[in-house]
């Protein structure tokens, strides 16, 4: 009886033991070898799972911080590095999986992580840091900025719409700013916020003749700064002309034709050319350093319909974009002066550099007319902005280089 039960006793011993090292396996005590692949992750159990799928990229100087997450198993957790390095400069926190610090070397870099839980499951996966170079900091990155300003037409009726499928090509291929607001009602006072930071009047029917702007603008700015600038005004009757012209001519659109600086010289007047020159000046390669581009009432949208705005945007401006120097050094800035059927104000304004823009970038921070004016001045290295323009917020987020 005593042997039938020792016997009994060992059976049991040894299946118990048995059932252990299984358990002990399944849950993970044991080791494991798995091939891996680039993007995959490998995991020892199914339990534990790293859910970062793909982590952010970074830029040289610029702070980094992305965390790597898991889910199962028991916490705590450990990560660890262990195939691979993190870009120079970033480091991996083991008890939380952030990984952060300021990369110092642009690249692509390869990682295994494997995180550890505190039952000893460990799972891997195959990640990659992409780290771009710095942006160059540049103190008069365009050489030739030519604004066109369009009229009176609400953001939701351009923007994805049908009505303006060039002027879209360009939103999408360039930069848009989808917060962008006029600053009054009607035109006149938008247009000198283009020009001087001040709203200076709201009545349209003032003319150079009774309306003489003495404020500092933007021609004061670009003549101290050695820069060069010229008006192009479609069916402008005349060069120097200042007067209030008629059929599809609107002076109130041509805000350089108001400046002091410009009316009081005979020289500056002759910076007052009719459109025709502006294809004139390109073919050559001498187009100013600031380009103030008026269409007339019927192909700015005022008075026509969208699409033939559009149209004529392409025809005259799709050939700038290719020219010599524009397309090593220029930006295009299209841009409506107000919004005259939804008074929140919200327009297009699209800028576009064929060397500097970040393509497709849409941002979503709120600008104003000073914003573009501080822009127009900052881009060809001038540092004295007139009126709003001088606190308007920096419009540099849309290209690959930044001003000081």
């Amino acid at each position: 009886m005593k042997i039938v039960d020792s016997m009994a006793k060992k059976l049991f011993l040894t299946t118990a033991g048995l059932v252990s090292m299984l358990m002990l396996t399944a849950c993970g005590g044991g080791s494991a070898d798995t091939a891996t692949t680039p993007g995959s992750t490998t995991v020892t159990s199914a339990v534990l799972q790293v859910t970062t799928s793909a982590l952010p990229s970074g830029g040289v100087n610029s702070a980094y911080q992305a965390a790597l997450q898991v889910k199962g198993g028991t916490a705590p957790y450990t990560w660890s590095v262990s195939s691979g390095s993190l870009p120079t400069g970033l480091a991996l926190t083991a008890s939380t999986g952030a990984i952060a610090g300021t990369p110092t070397i642009a690249g692509t870099s390869a990682v295994t992580f494997t995180v550890r839980d505190s039952k000893a499951l460990t799972v891997s996966a195959n990640l990659s840091i992409v780290i771009s170079p710095a942006a160059t900091v540049v103190a008069a990155p365009f050489k030739h900025v030519v604004m066109v300003v369009l009229e009176n037409t609400d953001y939701a009726d351009v923007v994805g719409t049908t009505a303006m499928p060039y002027l879209n090509s360009l939103i999408s291929g360039y930069g848009l700013a989808s917060k962008y607001f006029a600053n009054t009602n009607p035109s006149i006072g938008n247009y000198f916020m283009l020009t001087t930071g001040q709203i200076l009047t709201d009545d349209d029917s003032r003319t150079p003749s009774n309306f003489s702007v003495t404020a500092d603008n933007v021609v004061r700015q670009l003549n101290a700064n050695g820069k060069t600038w010229k008006a192009y005004a479609e069916n402008l009757p005349s060069v120097g002309y200042t007067g209030v012209g008629s059929g599809n001519y609107i002076v109130r659109h041509v805000p350089l034709a108001y400046l002091s600086d410009v009316t009081e010289t005979t020289t500056s007047k002759q910076n007052l050319v009719p459109f025709t020159q502006f294809a004139t000046d390109m073919a050559a390669g001498t187009l100013p350093n600031y380009s103030f581009v008026t269409p007339n009432g019927c192909n700015d949208a005022h008075d026509c319909s969208l699409r033939t705005a559009d149209a004529w945007l392409k025809k005259n401006f799709a050939p700038l974009l290719t020219s010599t120097p524009f397309k090593d050094d220029g930006l295009l800035i299209i841009l409506f002066d107000e919004n005259d059927t939804n008074y929140d104000n919200h327009i297009v304004a699209t800028l576009v550099s064929p060397a500097f823009s970040r393509r497709g970038y849409v941002s979503t921070t709120k600008y104003q007319h000073q914003s573009m004016l501080r822009l127009t001045l900052e881009g060809l290295g001038v540092t004295t902005f007139p009126g709003a323009a001088a606190t308007a917020p920096r419009m540099w987020e849309f290209f690959t280089v930044t001003a000081p």
